[in-house]
C-alpha cells in the first residue's frame, strides 16, 4: 500500500504516556501518526498536513479543546474524537454539539480506540462517497428500508410511529455515531424542543420496545449516559 494512501491521524494529547500509547495502537493497523502536545501546536500540523482523523484531547495546557474543535469545524470536515476524563458529561456534550464526532473516555482499551477510529473512518467515507444513500439499511435482524419507509426485525415488520420512525431514520443516517439528546430533538422534533430530553427518553423506551430483541438489554440502541444514544453497527 502507498504510504500517501493510509490514513494519518493527528493526536493532539498533552499527556506523553497517553500519547505515546494511542500512537503505538494506531500504527499496530498501519495508520499514519502525526502527534502535538499543546493544542496551538495541533493546529499548525493540522494545517500543514490535513489529517483524515482527529484525537483530540479536551484538557490541553494553552487552550481549551472546544476552541481546537471550533477552529478545525471551520474547514476540517474530518471526524474528531475527543478524550474525555470520567465525570465531565458535560464537557463531551459541549463538544459534541460544536462538531466533534465521538468520544473516548479515560481509561480506555485498544480495542475500544481502534472499534471508535474505524467507525469514525467509515462514516467519512460514507458522506464523502458520491453514490446515493443505500436504499436499505441492515445490522442484525433490524432492516431499515429507507425508499419504502419500512422497518423489518427479520421477516417482521415493525410498525412505527412517524416520530419513531424518524428517530429511527435519523440514527440510521449516523450509524456509529454517538448523537446527542440536543441533536436528536433538533433534528426530529425541531428547534423548539431542543432543551427537553424527555422527549426522547420515552420515544427511544417505545422504538425498542418494537425493534430490540430484550428491550431491557438493547442491542441495536445504546444509551451513552448523560450524552445521548448511538446505533450500532455489525
Amino acid at each position: 500500500m502507498m504510504d500517501a494512501a493510509r490514513p494519518l491521524i493527528l493526536i493532539i494529547e498533552d499527556e506523553k504516556p497517553i500519547r505515546r500509547f494511542l500512537a503505538a495502537a494506531l500504527q499496530s493497523k498501519a495508520y499514519r501518526i502525526a502527534e502535538a502536545e499543546t493544542g496551538r501546536e495541533g493546529m499548525s500540523r493540522a494545517s500543514n498536513e490535513p489529517p483524515d482523523l482527529v484525537i483530540l484531547d479536551l484538557g490541553l495546557p494553552d487552550m481549551d479543546g472546544l476552541e481546537v474543535i471550533d477552529w478545525l469545524r471551520d474547514w476540517f470536515g474530518g471526524p474528531v474524537i475527543i478524550l474525555s476524563a470520567r465525570g465531565q458529561e458535560r464537557d463531551k456534550v459541549m463538544a459534541l454539539d460544536r462538531g466533534a464526532d465521538d468520544y473516548l473516555t479515560k481509561p480506555f482499551g485498544v480495542g475500544e480506540l481502534l472499534a471508535r477510529v474505524r467507525v469514525a473512518l467509515r462514516n467519512r467515507a460514507r458522506r464523502d462517497s458520491t453514490s446515493e444513500e443505500e436504499p436499505v439499511f441492515r445490522t442484525g435482524e433490524l432492516r431499515v428500508d429507507l425508499a419504502g419507509r419500512r422497518v423489518f426485525v427479520g421477516e417482521t415488520p415493525a410498525h412505527l410511529t412517524p416520530i419513531e420512525y424518524r428517530l429511527l431514520v435519523t440514527l440510521v443516517r449516523h450509524a456509529g455515531k454517538v448523537l446527542t439528546h440536543r441533536f436528536l430533538l433538533r433534528e426530529v422534533w425541531g428547534p423548539n424542543h431542543s432543551d427537553d430530553p424527555r422527549y426522547i427518553r420515552v420515544f427511544v423506551a417505545n422504538l425498542r420496545r418494537k425493534i430490540e430483541p430484550d428491550p431491557s438489554r438493547p442491542r441495536y440502541i445504546v444509551t451513552e449516559q448523560g450524552v445521548g444514544y448511538r446505533l450500532l453497527e455489525e
